[in-house]
């Protein structure tokens, strides 16, 4: 049975007017004090109402159930990989190994010139396997220690620290969440994310060397601070880097869901807990201890109920036919380089999840090429304001005062000429690709 489109119905009409109102309020979500997974959540309960009315009056009611099923599974898949990728970073911190790792670089000495570029150099390969945001907060911290005496250091650190983090997540499956999705629904290759590294990196570069050229001279002062990790950190993070090689090879080899291969990753995880708690019981050792359902426990659901209301609130769009429309006028009339452009810079405005997740339901016919240029694109252009990824709003809190939306803006003209260097680049790069 041919779906037809509901984009004039009211029901329709009714659910792009609740999608919208449910996004502003996240926006506001600062002002309002209301969690910006329960307006999506609420938005998304009440457009799949709408769809199950007005699609049970057209006779396409097993219609409308198939496509409910597809985004649970859309959903599903992300949660579980999320869930383990999460409870892997939060483990980590637990044992010390990010406090570690700030104490060293601290106790250092370095120039402020040789901490930005290092610094910069950090977040840009640690957030192609964590999180953008779990990288900005870690190498944030550090800057923020280094630079409590040159707040001029702080600024500009944090700025190259966004950038980079966003950078660097853009050119692996697992540095953000847009490249997860696009790698789950088959569009790219594991390794064919790796053709991104040097735009990815062009896009950090250029802006870095500009705000180089303004840091402060001299260096901070030593700090004799000593962290050691807790027990068992190393025996972690063999086995996060197991639980990802897992995951790969689950996709590449065996044709199953990455996530399967996440949770085989986190029963690892519970049974290196359990042993290092036997032993730590028998030591009498209480930093030896692991709880990983207590790391689990940590997950912030936030976020992952935030992922929930808003790909089965894009999703039950794409049911009422707005996203065939709007695909229609972007990537038909505008053309995919031009349209993939667009959508990267409204990023910096919208958040990228949203945006990519309505780009896979519109599913334009695009070359690999193009479905790299949307994954650069969706990565890197929040980077241009401070809003526009969830590092530079969190790194916002974290450097309060300093490290502001205008401080931001003030070079967004910098990251503009990098947002465009790594585009012609990659353009270049990967013609073949086209």
């Amino acid at each position: 049975m041919a779906e037809i489109s509901l984009v004039g119905h009211w029901a329709g009409l009714t659910a792009l007017a609740v999608f919208l109102l449910a996004y502003a309020l996240v926006i506001a979500e600062e002002a309002t004090q209301l969690r910006k997974s329960t307006p999506v959540m609420a938005a998304a309960g009440v457009i799949w109402a709408l769809i199950g009315v007005a699609f049970v009056q057209t006779g396409q009611a097993e219609l409308v159930h198939d496509r409910a099923m597809e985004v649970i599974a859309d959903y599903g898949e992300l949660l579980l990989f999320l869930l383990v990728a999460i409870t892997y970073v939060n483990t980590l911190e637990e044992r010390r190994a990010f406090d570690a790792l700030r104490a060293r670089l601290v106790a250092r000495g370095f120039s402020y010139r040789r901490l930005f570029w290092m610094t910069g150099v950090l977040a840009f390969f640690l957030s192609s396997v964590l999180d953008n945001l779990t990288t900005t907060l870690v190498i944030g911290a550090v800057i923020m220690t280094l630079g409590r005496d040159n707040a001029r250091f702080v600024t500009l650190g944090a700025i190259s620290t966004v950038v980079a983090a966003n950078a660097g997540g853009a050119f692996s499956p697992f540095g953000d969440i847009t490249t997860l999705m696009v790698w789950q629904q088959g569009k790219l290759d594991f390794f064919a994310f790796f053709a991104l590294f040097l735009p990815s990196m062009v896009n950090w570069l250029v802006p870095a060397a500009i705000l180089a050229a303004a840091l402060p001279p001299g260096a901070p002062s030593p700090s004799s601070e000593m962290v050691r990790m807790k027990p068992g950190a190393l025996g972690v993070a063999v086995l996060f880097a197991a639980t990802i090689a897992t995951a790969v090879l689950f996709r590449n080899l065996l044709d199953l869901p990455p996530a399967l291969g996440m949770m085989l990753g986190l029963g690892a995880l519970q049974l290196w807990a359990h042993a290092l708690s036997r032993l730590g019981g028998r030591r009498r050792d209480a930093e030896m201890v692991l709880d990983s359902f207590h790391q689990m426990s940590r997950v912030e659901w936030d976020t992952l109920l935030f992922f929930f209301g808003i790909i089965f609130a894009v999703g039950g769009l794409g049911v009422f036919g707005y996203l065939a429309l709007a695909s229609e006028g972007l990537y038909l009339g505008l053309g995919p380089t031009s349209a993939n452009t667009l959508i990267g810079m409204l990023s910096a405005v919208v958040d990228n999840i949203p945006l990519m997740f309505a780009v896979l339901k519109m599913n334009p016919a695009m070359s690999e090429g193009q479905w790299l240029l949307i994954t650069l694109t969706c990565g890197v252009g929040g980077s241009l304001l401070s809003i526009g990824s969830a590092a530079g709003v969190a790194l916002m809190g974290q450097a309060r005062g300093v490290y502001t939306f205008a401080s931001h803006l003030k070079w967004s003209w910098a990251i503009a000429l990098g947002y465009a260097a790594a585009i012609g680049l990659h353009l270049w790069l990967n013609a073949a690709l086209f």
